[in-house]
C-alpha cells in the first residue's frame, strides 16, 4: 500500500468570470487571503470524528475545458461510490439505504436522546463508508435500542429484516478485517471481497496456479474480482461493465469518455482511453498497459487516481478498494518540493539497506504537490495525506511512480484547530518547542521522503515473488514501515539543509523524532478501545518501528522511558543513535522484504507491532479524556455546479460548499446510487414507462 494518512489527532464559493486581467490577479490574491481567514475549516464533530471541509485554491485560474476535466473526473469517481460501501460488508448498502429511508421520513421527536443516538450512528456509518470503524475495523455499536430503531422503521414504512437488521445489534461479523491468523483471515473478516466459505488457504492455491505470461512482469491477479464458490469450484467474479458492480462501472465509464474528449493531452487521453478499456473488459494485461500510461502521463495540470488500488482492505491483499481523487497542480509547492524528486538517486545510494538490494537507477520519480477537488470511495471522508502510485513493483522499477502530497487537506488539518495534546504527552517544554517550531516542516518532508524515496527504493532479489505472495498480510505494514524508516533515516542528514529543505537538518530531525516515536508508543493508543490489539496496518508500523528501536537502544540508554506522577513518556537521549537504529531496521526491513522472509515479517510485526501494553493504555485513555477534540478526521467534498447555455453545453462551473455533512450524505445517495435496491426499482419504472410509451405509439 503506497498510501500515507495523517499522523495528526471542502472550497469558498468562487465564480468563473472574465475581467480585465491585472485587476483580477489583485482581486484574486485579496480574495484568497481573505477566504483563507474567515473560511469556516471545521463542519461538524460527532462521536470520535471531526467534518472538515477543504478549499481548492486557484480554481479561477484553469481554463474552461480543465474545469470541464475536473467536473468529469469527480462524477466519474463519485458514480463508484457504491462499491466501496459493498466491498466494505455485504449488507452495508441495504443498511445504508434503510437508515437513509429513516433520516428522510421520520416526522417524530427529533430533539430526543434516541433521535441524537440513531443520527449520530448514521453519520458514522456514512463516515466509514459502512458499518465497520474506519481505523480500527471493528463493527459499530448503536446507542440507541432495538425497540427504538424498530419504531423508527415501522413509522417511515422502512424494510430491513433478516441478518442485515439483526447484524446491528448481534456480535457477529464484528471485524472488517481481521489479520490474527488464528482466527481466519477471511473466516474472521466481515469484508465483502470473497464469497461465503472461501478459505484463506483456497486463496493461495487458488493464485498461486495462477502464472503471469511474463514472470517478470506479473499481473496482479485478484485486484479486481470477488473469488466465490459455484458448485463447489472456485470462480472469480470480475469487477467490469456486465460483471460485478457493472452498472456503477457504466456510470464511471460514461463520465470518462466525456473525461477523454477534454483531455489536456494526448498522452493523458492515451491513459483515460486505457482506463475506459479496463472498466469494459476486466483485463488484467489492459490494467498494466494503463498503469504504465498512465505514469509516463507527467505533462498538464490535472491528475487522477480512479480504480480497484490499494489492498488494506482484503485480508490476503490481493483484491483493491475502489478510490478515486482528482488532483490539480499546486505549482508553487511542486515547485519547491521537486527538489527531493531530483535527487533520488543520491538517497538510494546513500541509503543503509545492503548493496544488492539497491537500485543502480531510480526512474521516473515525479512528486507534486496538488491540490484536491474531489474525492471518493476508500479516499473519502476519511482521506490520505499523500500518495504513492502504481503499486507493481515492476512498473516502479521500469517505468517510475507518481508521488503526491495532497496541500489542500494537509493545510485544512493544519487550519482546524483543535486540543493541545502535545504538552500532556510530550516529556518536557523542550519537547514542545521543538515539535511547535519543527513539527509542521518535519510532517512534510517526511511524507515527501516516505512517498518519493522510500516507495521507491530498493528492489526484490531475482525470483522473489511479489510481497502479497512472500509476506501475506504483513506484506502491508512492513512496506508503510519500510518508507517510514527512509524518511526518519535522512531526516537529520545534513543533505537536506544542502538541498535547501530546512535551515537545520538536526533539530528539524529531533522534532521528527520525538514525534514519532510519541506516537508509535504512546498517542496512538488513543485511537483504540481499552483490549484491543493494534490491527490497522499504518498503525501497527508506527508501533512495531518504536517498540524494536526503543528495545535495542534500551542497553546504551538511547531512548528513556519516564514514568513521572502516573504519567508515561520517552525520553530521546541519543539522536544520532536513534538515526542509526532506524538506519538498521530498515536495513532488515528491506532484506525481508527483498527476500521474501515471511517467518521474519511475521515476528517482527507481532512481537512488536500488535500487542498492547495494557496499564499503558489506560493512562493514555484517562489522560486524553480531558481533551473533547476528535481524534478522526475527514471531509466533505466541494461541490461542482456547471452552469449551461441553451443548448445544454457547459459555459462555467461554480465551486460551492454543501450545506453540511449529512445533507452531502443524502445528496450522494439520491444522485449516485447505482447498486442499491432503491436505484434498481427506478430502473425497473423506468423500463414500465417507456414499454407504456411505445404501446401508446
Amino acid at each position: 500500500m503506497n498510501k500515507i494518512l495523517s499522523t495528526c489527532l471542502l472550497a469558498t464559493a468562487l465564480s468563473f468570470v472574465s475581467c480585465n486581467e491585472d485587476k483580477k490577479d489583485a482581486d484574486m490574491a485579496q480574495t484568497e487571503k481573505t477566504s483563507q481567514e474567515d473560511f469556516n475549516f471545521k463542519a461538524d464533530e460527532f462521536a470520535d470524528l471531526k467534518i472538515l471541509r477543504y478549499q481548492i485554491p486557484g480554481w479561477e485560474n484553469l481554463s474552461l475545458k480543465e474545469q470541464k476535466l475536473v467536473y468529469y473526473l469527480t462524477q466519474a469517481g463519485l458514480s463508484g461510490r457504491d462499491i466501496i460501501w459493498d466491498q466494505n460488508y455485504r449488507h452495508n448498502l441495504k443498511i445504508r439505504e434503510a437508515l437513509e429511508n429513516i433520516y428522510a421520513n421520520y416526522e417524530g421527536d427529533k430533539s430526543s436522546e434516541d433521535w441524537t443516538a440513531f443520527e449520530t450512528y448514521l453519520k458514522r456509518v456514512w463516515f466509514s463508508n459502512g458499518i465497520h470503524h474506519h481505523y480500527s475495523n471493528a463493527k459499530l455499536k448503536p446507542e440507541f435500542s432495538k425497540e427504538y430503531f424498530d419504531t423508527l422503521l415501522k413509522e417511515t414504512n422502512t424494510d430491513l429484516t433478516g441478518e442485515a437488521y439483526e447484524v446491528i445489534f448481534n456480535d457477529k461479523d464484528a471485524k472488517k478485517v481481521n489479520l490474527n491468523e488464528a482466527d481466519g483471515l477471511i473466516e474472521g473478516s466481515a469484508v465483502n471481497m470473497y464469497g461465503e466459505g472461501v478459505t484463506a488457504a483456497e486463496v493461495d492455491a487458488f493464485y498461486a496456479n495462477k502464472k503471469s505470461p511474463n514472470a517478470e512482469k506479473p499481473l496482479a491477479y485478484g485486484i479486481n474480482t470477488k473469488l466465490v464458490k459455484e458448485n463447489g469450484k472456485l470462480v472469480e467474479k470480475v469487477y467490469k461493465s456486465g460483471g460485478l458492480y457493472g452498472d456503477a462501472i457504466d456510470e464511471i465509464v460514461k463520465w470518462l469518455e466525456k473525461a477523454k474528449g477534454v483531455a489536456e493531452n494526448e498522452k493523458q487521453a492515451n491513459a483515460l482511453g486505457l482506463l475506459i478499456e479496463y472498466y469494459n473488459t476486466g483485463d488484467l494485461q489492459t490494467w498494466d498497459d494503463y498503469n504504465v500510461a498512465w505514469v509516463e502521463a507527467t505533462e498538464g495540470n490535472i491528475d487522477y487516481i480512479n480504480s480497484f488500488i490499494e489492498v488494506y482492505n482484503d485480508p490476503k491483499g490481493y483484491t483493491g478498494s475502489y478510490e478515486s481523487i482528482i488532483q490539480i497542480k499546486d505549482f508553487d509547492m511542486s515547485e519547491k518540493m521537486s527538489v527531493v524528486e531530483k535527487n533520488v538517486q543520491w538517497f538510494e545510494d546513500n541509503s543503509p539497506i545492503m548493496d544488492e538490494h539497491k537500485k543502480d537507477s531510480v526512474v521516473g520519480v515525479t512528486y507534486k504537490t496538488v491540490i484536491v477537488a474531489g474525492e471518493a470511495g476508500d479516499a473519502s471522508p476519511s482521506t490520505p495525506i499523500g500518495v504513492n502510485l502504481p503499486n507493481s513493483s515492476w512498473i516502479r522499477k521500469a517505468h517510475g511512480s507518481k508521488s503526491v502530497s495532497l496541500g489542500n487537506i494537509i493545510n485544512a488539518y493544519e487550519n482546524a484547530g483543535g486540543s493541545d495534546r502535545l504538552k500532556e504527552f510530550a516529556h518536557d517544554e523542550e519537547e514542545v518547542a521543538l515539535s511547535e517550531k519543527y513539527g509542521k516542516q518535519a510532517d512534510k518532508l517526511h511524507t515527501a521522503l516516505h512517498e518519493v524515496v522510500g516507495h521507491a527504493s530498493g528492489q526484490l532479489n531475482q525470483g522473489v515473488g511479489t510481497t502479497k505472495e512472500t509476506l501475506k498480510s504483513y506484506a502491508s505494514t512492513l512496506e508503510e514501515g519500510r518508507a517510514d524508516l527512509v524518511g526518519l533515516y535522512y531526516l537529520m542528514d545534513p543533505k537536506l539543509e544542502e538541498l535547501g529543505l530546512t535551515d537545520n537538518a538536526e533539530e528539524l530531525g529531533k522534532a521528527a523524532y520525538n514525534d514519532y516515536i510519541r506516537n508509535g508508543m504512546v498517542t496512538q493508543l488513543v485511537r483504540l478501545e481499552l483490549g484491543d490489539d493494534v490491527e490497522e496496518a499504518h498503525m501497527r508500523n508506527r508501533q512495531w518501528v518504536s517498540a524494536w528501536v526503543f528495545e535495542k537502544g534500551q542497553e546504551e540508554g538511547v531512548i528513556e522511558k519516564v514514568e513521572e506522577d502516573g504519567k508515561t513518556s520517552y525520553d530521546i537521549k541519543d539522536y544520532q543513535k536513534l538515526r542509526e537504529l532506524f538506519g538498521e531496521l530498515l536495513k532488515e526491513t528491506q532484506r525481508i522484504k527483498s527476500e521474501g522472509d515471511y517467518e521474519a515479517a511475521k515476528n517482527h510485526v507481532e512481537n512488536y507491532g500488535v500487542k498492547v501494553d495494557q496499564k499503558l493504555h489506560k493512562e493514555v485513555l484517562d489522560r486524553n479524556a480531558q481533551f473533547k477534540s476528535a481524534p478522526y478526521s475527514g471531509f466533505i467534498n466541494p461541490v461542482l455546479v456547471p452552469e449551461m447555455d441553451e443548448n445544454g453545453e457547459i459555459t462555467a462551473i461554480k465551486v460551492t460548499q454543501p450545506e453540511s455533512f449529512e445533507k452531502q450524505m443524502m445528496d450522494y445517495a439520491e444522485n449516485f446510487s447505482f447498486l442499491t435496491e432503491k436505484k434498481e426499482a427506478k430502473k425497473d419504472t423506468k423500463k414500465e414507462e417507456t414499454a407504456e410509451a411505445a404501446a401508446e405509439m
